[in-house]
């Protein structure tokens, strides 16, 4: 049994009763993750609680197999699967948290587009988006993003940014080889994880690529990536603010390297520093991808088992060019596919009660 408290700041002594009164008489402690100090320290004192700071570490706590292997001769057919069910437990949970993290803001835009057009049901707003999505090519939750951060539709029936230039694709340096499809967002982003591992010479062991969302104040969400754990994917899927070296490198609008990571004990001993060390990394070095007036639009962090300064000059500066090239392709791509999504969804939902420049109150 699980239980995440990982957001929980204050915990009352009724709560740490109920909790106790629950789990005292299991056969097997609940793992509860927690990392508020005082929440810690109040919830050791419960026996039927077993504390982790990560997921990752509760889910490696977790016993390699659920039961007994069936060995009766006529069902055996080959060896037993050794740790299928605690993988298959840990995919879930991932999987679980993953579309949680999206579900929150999907359910907002949905809501946004039943009270701006008046429509029947809920039902109906998520209906606008999944048809503008697919018919677009936008992932559901980056065209819910777009919804909640556009300036809503001045008129009704009319167009939704009147008077709006559609731009052709940007002349890219390094993403523009191979008969890229800039329209295509999936496509551009695994192309850049495979330059930036093509680029650094395969010194770059692993390869992680975010995009911050205005929706979330900029936190950056994690995109594309090569030969990472999904342990450390599930730490770093939706990052807010530092230590995270994706965070620094947004903050800063340049470059961050760590050489070893584990001599940076600010860094070394939080959720990412940990799940880097435990999926063997050793250096990282973040990449901003920076627009002219300088946004940080994305970050590239590369990966390293070997600890050490290992990026050469021309490799530092090829990386910066496929940084550029992914800061102007995204401020293109928001100017054009993104708001021709919102014009699609716009023109295919009921006008008649549209209130023009806000939304309704029901």
């Amino acid at each position: 049994m699980h239980g995440e408290m990982a957001g929980l700041e204050l915990i009352s002594t009724a709560a740490l009763r109920l909790l106790d009164a629950h789990t005292r008489h299991l056969a097997e402690p609940v793992a509860v993750v927690t990392t508020a100090p005082h929440v810690r320290q109040a919830l050791a004192t419960t026996p039927g609680l077993r504390l982790y700071p990560t997921l990752a570490a509760a889910l490696a706590g977790l016993p390699t197999t659920a039961g007994p292997p069936d060995l009766r001769p006529e069902t055996q057919t080959g060896p037993p699967a050794v740790g299928a069910s605690t993988e298959e437990l840990r995919s879930e949970v991932f999987g679980l948290r993953a579309k949680a993290r999206t579900h929150a803001q999907i359910g907002t835009a949905q809501g946004v587009l039943y009270e701006r057009y008046r429509l029947n049901s809920p039902t109906q707003g998520f209906d606008l988006l999944r048809e503008a999505s697919q018919h677009l090519n936008v992932p559901l939750r980056v065209l819910a993003s777009a919804v909640l951060t556009a300036p809503p539709p001045p008129t009704p029936g009319g167009d939704w940014f009147p008077g709006r230039r559609h731009t052709p694709p940007p002349t890219l340096g390094l993403l523009s080889t191979g008969g890229l499809d800039t329209r295509d967002r999936r496509q551009v982003l695994h192309t850049a994880v495979n330059d930036a591992l093509t680029l650094t010479d395969a010194d770059a062991d692993a390869v992680e690529l975010h995009l911050t969302d205005p929706a979330q104040d900029h936190a950056l969400v994690l995109e594309d990536h090569a030969a990472l754990t999904p342990a450390y994917l599930d730490t770093i899927a939706l990052v807010t603010a530092p230590p995270a070296l994706c965070a620094r490198a947004r903050d800063r609008a340049q470059a961050v390297t760590v050489a070893d990571i584990a001599t940076e004990p600010a860094f070394a001993d939080s959720p990412p520093g940990r799940a880097a060390l435990a999926a063997g990394t050793r250096a990282l070095h973040a990449q901003p991808a920076v627009t002219v007036h300088g946004d940080t639009l994305a970050v590239i962090t590369l990966h390293r088992r070997e600890h050490g300064l290992w990026m050469t000059n021309a490799q530092h500066t090829a990386l910066e060019t496929l940084a550029a090239d992914i800061a102007t392709w995204r401020s293109w791509y928001r100017r054009t596919v993104i708001l021709d999504a919102l014009e699609h969804l716009h023109t295919h939902a009921p006008h008649q009660q549209l209130i023009p420049g806000a939304v309704p109150d029901r």
